[in-house]
């Protein structure tokens, strides 16, 4: 058996993303009752971190000890790796000491090389192409909010980032139809978009998104390492605000979702945020523990 890596959500396939959904949500369950279970006892999380977050570091350091491990937190002054040790000798030291590698980094490229050096699972715990465990979480909300989102439409208004991207993949996966709305010259990677054929249109206008649309999803204009270009982002997405107004166009059971942290004001107004009526981003903040917990269970039973 191959060790099994996460670095995007097309890694796995319907049927294990629904194998580790439905397991998310019986974790959360045991959790709430305070039934423990510790298939992580003696195992090490090693989590390298090149850039920095809080529901990250918090869910899956968390999500180790309550599943009976621990986590080792590492930053670029922790480790060679912000000294310039090439990421394969990292990759293949690391991976002799800990059980499994969640890395949060900026380019994709770092993930692809640890993992093809790494005799343990990695996870992509975020990278400046794909965002896959925040998809876990969506996924996971939607699925205890509304059902399977297969054959629903979603709209995605904001930046063409990595959080679009694995919307993208989550469309091919749960065969779902995405509209994306972006300005002109902010569109999501067209290889990426091309991937899911039909299933993905991109609009200019947010109305157009979120018409009909069953779940509405946003996130920040600038990105981590994108502050510099915070002024001229907020002129282009100028008339992206998601708020209780653009929700009117879509159905009425419609659940707006919010990876954060948020610009109240900016990408999404703080009315529509808190309207606990519309907007699930508590529960997907906190689904991010369970599903993590879900998918690294996944990783250790299904790798070598």
């Amino acid at each position: 058996m191959a060790t099994r890596h996460f670095l995007s959500l097309m890694d796995l396939n319907r049927e294990e993303l629904d194998t580790v959904i439905e397991r998310a949500i019986e974790l959360k369950a045991l959790r709430a009752q305070g039934i423990t279970t510790e298939p992580f006892r003696d195992k090490v999380l090693g989590m390298i971190f090149e850039k920095s977050s809080t529901r990250t570091r918090v869910s899956f350091e968390a999500g180790m000890a309550q599943m009976g491990g621990s986590a080792l937190f590492l930053s670029p002054r922790d480790t060679q790796l912000g000294r310039g040790e090439p990421i394969e000798d990292s990759a293949r030291v690391i991976s002799r000491m800990v059980d499994m590698v969640m890395i949060r980094t900026f380019g994709h490229n770092v993930l692809e090389r640890f993992a093809a050096h790494s005799r343990v699972p990695v996870i992509n715990a975020l990278s400046d192409s794909f965002h896959p465990c925040q998809l876990l979480a969506d996924i996971q909300t939607y699925v205890e909010h509304r059902g399977s989102p297969s054959g629903r439409v979603v709209a995605w208004v904001g930046d063409g980032n990595n959080m679009c991207h694995s919307y993208i993949n989550a469309a091919r996966q749960y065969d779902f139809e995405l509209r994306i709305a972006c300005p002109e010259g902010y569109d999501p990677d067209q290889s990426i978009v091309a991937s899911a054929g039909d299933r993905v249109t991109i609009v200019r206008k947010p109305e157009d998104a979120v018409r009909g649309a069953d779940w509405v999803a946003t996130d920040v204009w600038a990105s981590m390492g994108q502050e510099t270009e915070q002024h001229q982002r907020l002129k282009a997405f100028e008339g992206y605000l998601v708020d209780h107004e653009l929700m009117s166009h879509a159905n009425s059971e419609a659940i707006f979702m919010h990876c954060l942290p948020a610009h109240r004001g900016e990408e999404v107004s703080a009315e529509l945020l808190e309207d606990e009526n519309i907007s699930v981003v508590w529960d997907e903040a906190e689904n991010r523990l369970h599903a993590q917990k879900a998918l690294m269970e996944f990783l250790q039973e299904n790798s070598n």
